[in-house]
Formats: structure tokens, sequence, C-alpha cells
């Protein structure tokens, strides 16, 4: 009889658990049983193991062999528990000299003994860090991205033979193999495009710098050809690089998702994800088998998530997102457990003012009739344009801002404005839990301005007149914060709240 152990990491979201492995071994009949709540694939993990064994020319133990997880009460799925689970049988056998009962191991294996990489390495290895346990061996592939943890001992291997090997198993040195390449999909990021490159279009151009410096979010509505789209596309290039904390989070949630390079490093750039209309509701904010992967929603986490003919989604898939935009994470319940992703990312729609896209001005070229006009906009329902900060209608470009001889200003230029106002919010919130003028409750808001009664006059009166809710007073406050900001003010005046309370309505009232 023998007991074996190693350990592994199970994640639930981005959160992990340190699981520990344990081989018991008995002398009955020979048989494998797998407990501590696997799913379909984990339990599949047997006939790998003992297929990799063989392969690796490793003796499979003839007796009876009982796998435990623990936690027991702990939901875990997926292939990255194999090589644990073959470490753990080696020691209970006595195969091995070294005891790897307080190493992390994640990787897959293949029925040749070859390591493949696994998804969610980063927060795995962040896990066990912060677990107290250091020491982890994964597959080659995967060494570039655990090695981002700081305190991770990272031992890479390409086979279960040369991990044996390095435990002291009786084995011949194990031949070269070659290494299983990380699959990526969807790493490919696209360097936004420039602002110089957008002609006229003034008010869309502040309004989009505004949305920048505050981290609020933006909803564009214009006739097809002004610009909406260029506009949106090009948030991603005036945002500042994350700080580190933000980059991990975000390396994090890629990689879990499979959409991240480690060559490239953690991710410092804000993320952009633009889905087609088409996209389902899992795929927005996320979905699967099992615990619930990351969407596009918690992949634009610190970045852009843009819905480009905003009406055209289904509306459950809008109304999902009204969660994340009041808390900036994603809480999905299923039977497998509950999956906590962070989503505190910038909306940005943008929208046709009918199905036609000619409803401008006085609407003469319009071809829809009164009940298309209202269903098409009304699917962007009142609460979900209670949540968007900035709300702007765009025109066509006129022959004079075609024509006009000064060029736009370029995106690097309006990017140190954004850094600069950004670098102001942070000094006064420094002493709070927000960074960003979007995240500022608004309790905070009226303390701040409680000596200026005269500046936030303008926004009672609008909620005693129902123009605003409270919500919406909230946000415009938060956009005028933002505004006093850029242009290096201390405190806000009744000016920059009017003109927040402008950008908030498309110009209907101030």
């Amino acid at each position: 009889m023998g007991l074996g152990r190693s350990r592994a990491v199970a994640l639930v979201g981005l959160e992990g658990f340190v699981v520990e492995i344990e081989a018991y071994l008995s002398a009955s009949v020979p048989g494998f049983t797998l407990v501590g709540l696997p799913d379909a694939s984990l339990a599949e993990a047997r006939d790998r193991v003992r297929a990799a064994m063989s392969s690796s020319g490793l003796r499979w133990p003839n007796r009876k062999i009982i796998v435990n997880l623990s936690p027991a009460s702990l939901p875990k799925g997926g292939a990255a528990y194999d090589l644990a689970i073959a470490v753990a049988v080696l020691a209970g056998d006595r195969a091995l000299r070294e005891d790897p009962a307080h190493v992390v191991h994640l990787g897959e294996l293949g029925l040749d003994g070859r390591l493949r990489p696994v998804r969610g390495v980063l927060p795995a290895v962040k896990a066990a860090v912060e677990a107290g346990l250091s020491r982890v061996v994964v597959p080659s592939a995967n060494a570039a991205e655990a090695r981002l943890v700081p305190g991770a001992e990272v031992r890479a291997a390409d086979s279960l033979a040369q991990v044996a090997y390095a435990y002291g198993a009786d084995i011949a040195p194990p031949a070269e193999v070659e290494p299983v390449a990380l699959v990526v999909r969807g790493a490919e990021r696209a360097t936004p495009g420039d602002l110089a490159d957008v002609v006229g279009q003034h008010e869309a151009r502040h309004a989009l710098e505004v949305a920048a410096a505050g981290g609020h979010h933006l909803l564009f509505v214009g006739p097809p050809g002004a610009g909406k789209t260029m506009l949106a596309a090009r948030l991603p290039g005036i945002l500042p690089d994350l700080a580190e904390p933000d980059a991990v989070e975000v390396t994090a949630v890629h990689s879990l998702a499979g959409s991240f390079d480690p060559h490239d490093g953690l991710l410092v750039r804000p993320p952009f994800e633009d889905p087609h209309h088409t996209a389902t509701a899992a795929s927005v904010v996320g979905g699967g088998s099992g615990v619930p992967r990351p969407g596009a929603a918690s992949r634009a986490h610190r970045g852009v998530l843009l819905l480009d003919e905003a009406p055209e989604f289904a509306p459950r898939v809008l109304e999902t997102l009204r969660q994340p935009l009041e808390h900036g994470e994603l809480v999905l319940h299923r039977a497998a457990g509950t999956a906590r992703y962070p989503a505190r990312f910038q909306l940005v729609l943008a929208a046709n003012p009918c199905p036609c896209g000619l409803a401008v001005g006085r609407g003469d070229a319009c071809s829809c009739s009164a009940i298309q006009l209202r269903r098409y906009l009304g699917r962007l329902s009142g609460p979900l344009l209670d949540r968007v900060d900035l709300q702007l209608e765009v025109h066509a470009v006129s022959r004079a801002e075609l024509y006009a001889s000064e060029p736009p200003e370029p995106s690097a230029r309006v990017a140190a404005r954004v850094r600069a106002a950004r670098e102001a919010a942070a000094a006064r919130l420094a002493a709070t839990p927000w960074r960003t003028n979007s995240e500022v409750s608004g309790r905070w808001l009226r303390e701040s301005l409680a000596r200026e009664r005269g500046v936030l006059a303008p926004v009672d009166r609008a909620v005693g007149n129902n123009l605003l809710t409270m919500r919406g007073a909230q946000r415009v406050l938060r956009v005028a914060w933002t505004l006093a900001d850029l242009e290096g003010r201390a405190v806000p005046t009744v000016e920059h709240v009017g003109r927040a309370m402008t950008l908030r309505t498309r110009g209907r009232f101030a």
C-alpha cells in the first residue's frame, strides 16, 4: 500500500484554489477510481495518464488506485490535472525519490507522454504563489506565461518522462521530444487607427476625448458613413497604458480565454472587443458547459467594448450588460458553480437613427414609418441608456469640413491630454478605492461639491423636473469632473455641469 500526493489548481472564474491530489494504491483487484467532483473531461484522465506512463517507460501499478481531488466540494474540470495525477500515482507507487507533495503541476498529457499546454496558467500560478506554493511544473509552451508571476519557481518540461526523471524515477534519461506548441486564438490585436484620419466631427472627437479621460460610456447616433465606427475604433489609441495590477488582471482573463500569447509579455494596452451584432448572450457575457468561460465583455476589461449597429443586437444581449456597467464585474451562475469575471470596460454604442439610416434633419429622405422609428431605437432600453454617460448625435461631414485646410489633430496629442486628465483624477482619488471619474460614487460626488451649491443646482432642477434620474444626475457630475480635469480645474463649475448635461442628452437641453 502507498499514498502519493501532488498539487494542482482549480479555477472558478479567475479565482484559483489549490487542489491536493491524493493517490492511494492498495493490494486489491486492479482498477482506477477518480473521486472529488470531476467532470467528464477530467474523468477521462484515467486513460490518458495510463497510456502516457506506458509510453514514457514508466510502470503502471498493478493495484487498486483511488485518486482523490481535495477539496471534494469544489467542481473540477479539464485536462490540466493530468500531470498532477500521474505524479501522485508515481509517488504512491514509490517510484520517485523526491517528494512532489508541495509542488504544483499543470499540464495535459498526450497518449505519447508529451505535455500539452493548457489555458489559465497565469491565474493558476498566481493562486498557487499566493497560497505559499512557489514551485510549479508546467509544459514548455506555458513556461513564459507562468514566469510572468512574481515569486514563481517555474520548471518547464516537454514530457512526463522528463518530469519523472527530475524527481528521481529509475528510468533511462528521456530523449528530447518536440514540444507541443501553444495554439492561440484571437491574440492578433490590430493597431488602432489615428484620429488624424477622421475628417471634421469636432463635437464627436471632443466626446471621444472626454470618454477616454474619465472612462465614460458613449453612444453615437448618426447616419451611415458619418464616421461613428471610425471614431469608436480609435478610442483605444488615446487611452493610457494599463497599470501593472490591471495588466496582470487583463492578461489573466485572456489567458483563461485562450487569446493570450505569452511571448508578448503582459497585456499593457487596453483591449478592444467588437462582437458582431449576431453574437449570442453567452458569447458576449460568457458561457459554455460547466463553469462558464469569459465572454467579450470580460475580455474587454479595462478596455473598450464596441457594439456597432447596437439596435441590431438581440435585446437579451443588450440587457445582460446592465450589471457589469453598474458594478464592473460579471457574476455567472451555472449548475456547475458560480464564476466571477472582471468586466470594467468602456461601452461604446453606435447606432443609425432609423432602419434606413436617413432620419436626419427634417427626415425628408427617410422611408421608415413612425412605428419602425419607435421600435428601432426602442431596442436600446431606457435602463441601458441611463447607464451611458455621453450620448451624441453625429452628423454627416459637411463640404467645408471635408476641404478644410487645417489638418485633424492626431491621436498622440489627444492621448497626452487624456493622460494628464487621468493623472489629475488619480491624484484626487488617491485615498479612495476608485481611479477614474466613471467609478466614483454619488455620495462622494455630492460631498465633494457640498460647498458649491450653485454647481449642483442645474442637476437638482433636472431631477425635480423628471429630466434626469438620480443615476443620470450622478453620471452628469462624473462627466463634469472629467471636463474640469481636461481643463486643469480643481473643481467643476456650473459651465462644466451644463456641458455634461448637453453631452448626455444629445444636446436637447442644457
